[in-house]
This record gives C-alpha cells, sequence and structure tokens, in this order.
C-alpha cells in the first residue's frame, strides 16, 4: 500500500468557544514519520489544535484530515456530517495520545491499564496483548512493576506507563499535550528520554510543549504558535535559532 502524503492536513481550521476565537485558520501538513513540536505561550491554541485532531474537539470550521479523511466526519452529498461515536472511536485507534496528567486507570494494575486498550478497543487475544504490553513497559524501564498500581509510581514512571499504554494500540500517529509539564523537574528527563527514542524509531509525533531544548534536539518542525495562529514554522535551526518574527523572538528570549 502506497505511503500517505500526509498524516494530518489542516486547512483553515477554525475554532470557538462561545465568542472566544481559539484558532484562526490553521493551515498545517505533518508528513509521515515527522516529528513537529509546537510551542507558544499559554493560551494560544496550542492544545485545542492538538485535541481537534482526534476530534476530542470539534473544529468549526476548516478542514482536518487525518491519514486522508475527515477527523470526526464523513462527506456525503456535498456535506460533512459527526460521525456516530463508535465509528469516531475507531478513526482513533490509529492515533495514540499522552494527556498532561496520567489519565491512568487506579483501580488497575500497570499491565492491566497498558493491555485494556488493546482487548476492549481492537478485540485482540489477551495473550497477544500481553506479550506486546511486557515487551512496552519493559521499553519504558518498568519491568518490576507489572503488578503495581499507579498510585504506587512517581509521576514519571505513571507518564512512562501511559506512552506504553497508547503505544500498545500501535498507533500511526502519536500526539503528546505537555506530557512533562505536571512532573517534578527532575522526573521531566526520564520521560523525553522515551520520546527521543520513540522519534528516532520513526514514529509520526506532534508534540505541545514548553521543553526548547527537546524541540531543538527532536523536531524535524517547529511550529510557533500565539493568538490562535501560527506565527511561523520551519526547521528548529530557523524558528529556535533565527526567527523571523518579533513575537517569536520576544518569546523565546523569555523561555530560554
Amino acid at each position: 500500500m502506497a505511503l500517505a502524503r500526509s498524516i494530518i492536513e489542516a486547512r483553515g481550521v477554525e475554532k470557538y468557544y462561545g465568542s472566544l476565537h481559539v484558532l484562526r485558520g490553521i493551515d498545517l501538513t505533518v508528513s509521515p514519520g515527522e516529528v513537529v513540536c509546537i510551542l507558544g505561550p499559554s493560551g494560544s491554541g496550542k492544545s485545542t489544535l492538538l485535541r481537534c485532531m482526534n476530534h476530542l474537539e470539534r473544529v468549526d470550521a476548516g478542514e482536518l484530515l487525518v491519514n486522508g479523511e475527515p477527523m470526526g466526519y464523513q462527506l456525503k452529498h456535498g456535506r460533512l456530517h459527526e460521525l456516530p461515536e463508535r465509528a469516531i472511536c475507531r478513526q482513533r485507534q490509529s492515533i495514540g495520545m499522552v494527556f498532561q496528567q496520567f489519565n491512568l486507570f487506579p483501580h488497575m494494575t500497570i499491565l492491566e491499564n497498558v493491555i485494556e486498550g488493546p482487548i476492549r478497543a481492537k478485540k485482540e487475544r489477551r495473550k497477544v496483548a500481553i506479550e506486546r504490553a511486557v515487551a512496552l513497559i519493559s521499553r519504558m524501564g518498568l519491568e518490576e512493576k507489572l503488578d503495581a498500581y499507579p498510585g504506587q509510581l512517581s509521576g514519571g514512571q505513571q507518564q512512562r506507563v501511559a506512552i506504553a499504554r497508547a503505544l500498545c494500540m500501535e498507533p500511526a500517529l502519536m500526539l503528546f499535550d505537555e506530557p512533562t509539564s505536571a512532573l517534578d523537574p527532575e522526573l521531566v528527563g526520564e520521560v523525553l528520554d522515551v520520546m527521543r527514542e520513540m522519534a528516532k524509531s520513526g514514529l509520526t509525533m506532534v508534540v505541545v510543549t514548553h521543553e526548547i531544548g527537546f524541540a531543538r534536539e527532536v523536531a524535524d518542525t517547529v511550529v510557533f504558535m500565539d493568538g490562535g495562529v501560527i506565527v511561523e514554522s520551519g526547521p528548529p535551526s530557523s524558528v529556535l535559532q533565527a526567527p523571523e518574527h518579533e513575537r517569536t523572538r520576544s518569546f523565546l528570549s523569555k523561555v530560554l
């Protein structure tokens, strides 16, 4: 099967919360295997854009395609109609998402958390799901924590479990919404190390982050957003080291 030309294609994407205009005509393309880091101040629309990519937020205008298909919609008689929730869930199976908060099930062990999606959503055999989950948990350096519960783990460990859980669904695309922002500073590095390894593996990743060093090292494309628009985008050497716009320069001067 031919590789899709783009994993994500956003064209003129608009989003409102009541009278608040959060996204103002976003155009963005993410190619297979690309790592895109989205930077910007709080309230710039970064997380909203990310959540639109898996239809956790509805797009109010424009078009957002994932793997060539409208995310959350189908085209009928020239008009877009929102899909039923079950069909949207099927679309989401190819998209992994890691949140600021870990969102693990507190009453389940680490292994049970990681195999839940493949068994329930993909109807995989338990043995197959367990084999892959154990390999992923071990890859995260947590092989001794299979039978532990989330409350027995540090924040960094819980976030690594959340990443393993997303990867166990074998996604084509991974979305990260400020995955280190809820962590104590000494735990940030262990999560970023895992994400670096994922980037090296060729997985398509879109990362909303304030970790400028990570973006400089890992991103193929850096996107700077402010006020619901993309101010500029390009390779890290351009956006982070020689930004064209004063707004980008001002932001970087405060966070570097």
